[in-house]
């Protein structure tokens, strides 16, 4: 039985789960497509302020599953390519998505496991968790990101070396270079993100997708551009009934009662 998402709402938390325990949760045509439907649902409902993207079991996501891969690879290319499109339709709703995506992460984020990590806007993991890209001892290249999302952060000479490679990456290391948030106790990974959930639930919506937005296109836009979106972004937000709400409450010395969008 191939790998499903399960859905969980923990009051304006939606906890999506990769689950298939046994293959250490690797990734279905199901998975992908239900993700990429969730996304699309909680973005439309403002009672939803925070996706917190987790594995069942003792790991995050092993990637692509590898008897799947043998049976794409019999029935040809298009059949591959249509996973690997929709994978990456996937990857690109996570970094579109305008309400914050928190990846808690346990033992193994391996291949496009990884890649969706990456693409969430914070990764809280587990001390023993186990990041790699595995891509290479399969005779296969990098996909779901992760090329392109490493190398915003770390040096090409790493990046390299982590792709052919593929040696685990301690969380220590990522949480020193900047790609994991915070790490967790073994088996906290979860309790942790909804703790960091709770907070930016308590935060200005309209505020939030502003500023992922802005974080998202700066790279590709030069300091002007990214100066005359900012004003405009700062703008609409002082002007939204909660920029009057948040100095209200600043003012007032009480904490503010944000509204969604």
């Amino acid at each position: 039985m191939p790998s499903e998402l399960l859905t969980e709402r923990i009051g304006p938390v939606l906890v999506l789960t990769i689950s298939d325990p046994a293959t250490r949760n690797t990734l279905s045509a199901q998975v992908i497509s239900a993700g990429i439907e969730s996304l699309g649902v909680a973005e439309s409902d403002p009672a939803v302020r925070v996706v917190v993207l987790r594995g069942a079991g003792d790991h995050f996501c092993a990637g692509g599953n590898v008897s799947g891969l043998i049976e794409r690879r019999a029935a040809g290319r298009d059949t591959q390519r249509q996973m690997i499109d929709r994978l990456h339709q996937l990857v690109e709703a996570i970094r579109v998505f305008p309400k914050p995506v928190i990846a808690a992460v346990e033992g193994a984020a391996a291949g496009a496991g990884f890649g969706l990590a990456l693409a969430a806007d914070m990764i809280v993991a587990s001390r023993e968790a186990r990041f790699m890209l595995s891509y290479a001892k399969l005779g296969l290249s990098p996909d779901a990101g992760t090329s392109w999302h490493l190398l915003q952060s770390l040096p090409r000479a790493l990046v390299q070396q982590l792709v052919w490679l593929a040696d685990p990456v301690p969380v220590a290391t990522l949480h020193a270079m900047g790609l994991v948030n915070a790490v967790a106790e073994p088996g906290s990974a979860l309790t942790d993100s909804m703790a960091i959930a709770e907070r930016l639930c308590a935060m200005a919506p309209n505020a939030l997708a502003s500023a992922k937005e802005l974080v998202n296109q700066a790279p590709g836009r030069t300091l002007n551009q990214q100066l005359a979106c900012e004003r405009e972004h700062f703008i609409d937000n002082l002007f939204h009934p909660n920029g009057d709400e948040g100095l209200r409450a600043f003012i007032a010395k009480r904490p503010p009662e944000f509204s969604s969008p």
